[in-house]
């Protein structure tokens, strides 16, 4: 890389994060629903262009780096330890996400709206669908002798949709984000051990 290049993604690295620190600070200020696109790039002193540049709506900014925790349980996945079982690979690849995600202010807010926005639920049930596919097919090479695709994508399917029913009931009742995170690592649990 080039120095050029590098000041480029930097100067872009620091502009996607301005975004996501204006919308933050707009959503709880005036609520989700009455943010707009325009007032967040007019907040981040951008363009509303240079905001589609970043994400393609605005629910997109609350999912800023889910991408990395795709990579992350993806990652965990291909480097199978020795003789790691697949209850094992399993549990890890989904505590990188769990962990990942409940990283800073902006996984506490995604948490709070996710409840209660349905444009908002509508894109996470999207990337869960897109995540879901990936992970699938990850289990199955990392495991042709004892997964085929169908049972690679029914067990991705329930330690997604466990963990994500966990976390909407812990939502629902009020609980920080310390529990939820506990809540969706517990669901993971119960699925290892159903697999095992």
């Amino acid at each position: 890389m080039t120095e050029k290049q590098g000041l480029r993604e930097r100067k872009k690295q620091r502009t996607r994060q301005a975004l996501i620190e204006a919308a933050v600070r707009l959503f709880e200020d005036k609520g989700y629903d009455d943010v707009t696109v325009a007032e967040i790039a007019d907040a981040a002193e951008v363009s509303p262009r240079t905001f589609f540049l970043h994400f393609p709506a605005k629910e997109d900014v609350l999912l800023a780096d889910a991408d990395v925790r795709v990579d992350l349980a993806l990652q965990a996945i291909s480097e199978r330890r020795g003789r790691e079982g697949l209850p094992e690979v399993l549990v890890r690849a989904t505590e990188q996400m769990i962990v990942n995600a409940w990283d800073g202010e902006l996984a506490a807010l995604r948490a709070r709206l996710a409840a209660s926005v349905p444009t908002l639920q509508a894109r996470l049930l999207q990337r869960y669908l897109t995540a879901q596919a990936e992970l699938a097919q990850a289990l199955h090479r990392a495991f042709p002798d004892r997964l085929d695709a169908i049972t690679a994508s029914a067990l991705t399917g329930a330690v997604v949709g466990a963990v994500s029913a966990s976390a909407l009931a812990a939502l629902r009742r009020g609980d920080g984000p310390d529990e939820v995170r506990d809540a969706m690592l517990q669901a993971v649990a119960l699925v290892a051990r159903a697999v095992s």
